[in-house]
């Protein structure tokens, strides 16, 4: 029988550049599929530009919404990408050498999360060209700008943990120089690992912390422990538990979608336990602080929790954050019979991902919805197509990099031992 891509143009081989131990599509099949993120890329690059050189009269933010999808999609992935710097703190400095497996994995897309970030925030500045001006002249009495050192940092730290699997590609391995700078490369990666974690923890926090000390937004503002409001804590906490989850999602949708074993079940098992552990814990911190907003911080400012959920970001946005994305996957990651399962793994994970990224959304756009004047009215946001296109680069960005990264780099070293036949 033929099938459908016997009929396209042969390419000459790439099986060398290959992993060890692994195969791989034909080269017309895998271009093919680079049509999907290149079709992305290229709804992005439209978007950007016509935003670039119209200006901001392509969206629908302005003096109420100067934050909109962008930094909801930004803060979002940044908070997922948080799977790299947790792993690598878990694998090389707190020892747990049974993530192996997963670490270069998490590196990776954490890579692609942070970069995609940065290179949306490009478009997000308005004149990216002049972007350089945030360090030179940098505010520092912002939270921001701590954020911006420390992302950019942090991505510089990525591409250096990233860099060990560029030359252990099979053919790029082969030069001695290379082969001997990778080695040398993972003799120190602790160094690495230990300035990622501290990089991350503090730009994970700023972030959330940004929100608490808006003293003119009552849904975000929150009170200090010691010199950091408590979303810098409630930030770090969330990112670092929706992180691992997402890298092991990203590694199991790989998995169907290639048809291969690429980490044991085990690991997915142990991530999922982590993730498990440290959203229960965050649930308990959140909820305590929602608590104490909604019937202590808010009374004493003359003021209800309805008047802090208003349509179409009403009270059941607090049910669906803490509770169905909340607490219900903490309770599935912590149940043994769930991690065994892998599609009650990934349900359960998928959970711990959309409560993230719903808790961004929330401080985000709720907060500049609620009118905080006399004389203001309440009002809701909806993103336009080119929005969304700009937003889109994160996908388009990661699918293309990935792609690639599977293809020629050994990213799961677990693959030809679980690919035996």
């Amino acid at each position: 029988m033929r099938r459908w891509f016997d009929d396209l143009p042969k390419y000459a081989d790439d099986s060398s550049w290959w992993p060890n131990g692994t195969t791989r599509c034909r080269p017309e099949v895998f271009l093919f599929w680079l049509g999907l993120p290149l079709t992305i890329m290229a709804y992005f690059g439209l978007s950007a530009f016509l935003v670039l050189f119209k200006g901001l009269n392509q969206t629908n933010m302005n003096d109420y919404f100067a934050f909109g999808v962008w930094i909801v999609v930004d803060l979002a992935v940044i908070a997922l990408g948080a799977g790299a710097f947790f792993t690598s703190f878990l694998n090389y400095i707190i020892g747990k050498t049974e993530l192996k497996p997963i670490v270069n994995a998490a590196v990776l897309i954490g890579f692609i999360c942070y970069t995609g970030a940065i290179l949306m925030l490009g478009i997000d500045i308005g004149q990216p060209i002049r972007g350089w001006f945030g360090f030179w002249h940098a505010n520092v009495h912002s939270m921001l700008t701590e954020v911006m050192f420390c992302i950019t940092t942090y991505a510089i730290v990525l591409c250096i943990e990233l860099l060990p699997s560029v030359l252990d590609n099979r053919r790029i391995g082969k030069v001695p120089e290379f082969g001997t700078f990778s080695h040398n490369l993972h003799t120190i990666m602790i160094v690495f690992a230990a300035a990622g974690t501290f990089l991350s923890f503090f730009h994970q926090g700023s972030l959330g912390g940004m929100f608490g000390v808006l003293y003119a937004r009552p849904f975000a503002y929150r009170g200090h422990l010691g010199i950091w409001p408590m979303t810098f804590f409630l930030f770090v906490m969330s990112a670092i538990a929706a992180g691992p989850s997402f890298t092991t999602m990203v590694v199991m949708i790989t998995e169907k979608i290639t048809g291969k074993r690429l980490t044991s079940h085990k690991v997915k098992m142990l991530m999922g336990k982590i993730s498990g552990w440290l959203l229960l814990v965050y649930m308990v911190c959140k909820s305590v602080d929602t608590l104490y907003w909604a019937f202590i911080y808010l009374p004493s400012k003359g003021l209800s929790v309805g008047q802090m959920y208003q349509a179409p970001y009403g009270s059941w946005l607090v049910w669906a954050e803490l509770g169905l994305f909340g607490w219900l996957p903490a309770i599935l990651l912590l149940t043994p019979r769930v991690r065994e399962s892998y599609g009650l793994l990934f349900l359960a994970m998928l959970l711990n991902c959309i409560g993230v990224t719903l808790n961004r959304f929330i401080f985000t756009i709720q907060s500049l919805a609620l009118p905080v004047m006399p004389f203001e009215k309440f009002f809701s946001y909806l993103p336009t197509w080119q929005e969304w296109g700009v937003a889109s680069l994160v996908l388009g960005h990661g699918l293309l990099i990935f792609m690639l990264a599977y293809r020629y780099l050994p990213i799961f070293p677990q693959e030809p031992e679980l690919n035996q036949r």
